[in-house]
């Protein structure tokens, strides 16, 4: 049975700590959500989160499309990273579909933005691609 509680409390403090994190990408330094999305693409990279992320997927999309359309270069680009590894997370059902959809158009105006940093629009064209070919419906 401790084993079982132990498991338990480790699985709440990541997710405090997943919680926290999402609420950094809305802080007013630019240090701070860069530090915010850096844990968040460590954490969705090594684990499957899907319950936790299920969830919160309309709060992190939100969070992620303020931090593509205000930010700069470095950040652009790591929330790119982040909503693919969330699209991977959501897989090819509704979800995926949806987080997919409402950022599809701001990916690609970075994309076709020659003012935005080079590994901004690196980003967001792998995100554009790996999420489509994972949650779009529409073929085309």
């Amino acid at each position: 049975g401790s084993e079982a509680a132990s498991e338990q409390g480790q699985e709440e403090e990541v997710e405090d700590r997943l919680k926290e994190h999402m609420d950094n990408l809305l802080d007013k330094s630019a240090k701070a959500r860069q530090a915010a999305l850096q844990s968040l693409r460590l954490a969705l990279s090594s684990k499957t989160l899907s319950e936790f992320l299920l969830e919160r997927r309309l709060t992190l999309t939100d969070s992620l499309e303020k931090c593509l359309k205000k930010g700069k270069g470095d950040e652009q680009a790591l929330a790119g990273t982040v909503l693919t590894l969330l699209c991977l997370q959501m897989g090819s059902g509704p979800e995926g579909e949806e987080v997919f959809c409402s950022l599809k158009p701001l990916l690609i105006s970075i994309l076709t933005d020659s003012t935005a940093s080079p590994s901004a629009r690196q980003s967001c064209a792998t995100a554009l691609g790996m999420c489509c070919y994972i949650a779009a419906a529409d073929l085309e």
